[in-house]
């Protein structure tokens, strides 16, 4: 886990998140968590797998579409990067 340190948070701010966190039932430390994780993580992610095949569907896809990319598809083995 990272730790992260935030300096000079304002007095009033600092005894707003001490509140808060009694409210909630956690310690500061806790109740930062928390907030940081809401702020900055989406509540419904959309997960590109699922995004993708819910375009195909919407478009009416098949598998027998995926086969032309299959048939197509250059096989030979890709070449690793040289940094000569």
């Amino acid at each position: 886990m990272a730790i992260l340190t935030v300096r000079n948070v304002p007095d009033d701010v600092h005894r707003a998140l001490r509140v808060r966190a009694a409210q909630h039932g956690r310690s500061t430390e806790a109740e930062v968590r928390e907030i940081l994780a809401a702020a900055v993580k989406p509540s419904s992610r959309v997960c590109m797998g699922e995004a993708l095949a819910a375009i195909g569907r919407k478009i009416g896809l098949t598998n027998e579409d995926f086969a032309v990319f299959e048939s197509v598809r250059d096989k030979t083995p890709a070449k690793p990067l040289r940094f000569d």
